[in-house]
């Protein structure tokens, strides 16, 4: 009963994922100066081996997944894990389908870096998460970490 379930709303954010082009627009956001300084302070000081991207976040690609890749229009089905820079968990979930373009900036930018299969961390600065207002567990400004597999995902 759970899979009928969870396969009728893949369905459906398939369907609806899309409806204009305007829908799948790629986001555009600058991130602060000051935003990028404080997120490489805490990749240097914990000494973590990732990559910067120039829109304001760093990444680590574990698997790079399939040569296909999911694009803003697209539905992915994912694990993922949200922890922040002290090691508190906020969120995880072992399948979870969203449409792309309803995510927070970061992913929409950093989930297209990997293919099927592939598996990133993303290190998020806080105009790519939840910026200055607070969600749930998670404080207002925090630098964010997700811990991402990319499941499967439809175009």
């Amino acid at each position: 009963m759970r899979k009928t379930a969870f396969l009728v709303s893949i369905l459906t954010l398939v369907f609806f994922a899309c409806k204009k082009d305007n829908d799948c627009k790629a986001p555009s956001v600058t991130v602060p100066a000051d935003e990028i300084a404080q997120l490489k302070t805490f990749i240097d000081t914990s000494h973590i081996d990732a990559t910067f991207d120039s829109r304001g976040f760093y990444y680590k690609t574990a698997a790079a997944g399939g040569t296909d890749k999911p694009n803003n229009c697209s539905v992915i089905e994912i694990g993922y894990k949200g922890t922040l820079v002290n090691g508190v968990k906020f969120d995880s979930k072992d399948l979870y389908a969203f449409s792309m373009g309803a995510l927070i900036t970061g992913w929409q930018y950093g989930v297209p870096l990997i293919g099927k299969d592939g598996y990133i961390t993303l290190y998020l600065p806080p105009t790519l998460g939840y910026g200055s207002r607070p969600n749930g567990a998670i404080p207002a400004n925090s630098i964010l970490i997700f811990e991402i597999k990319l499941l499967n995902f439809y175009n």
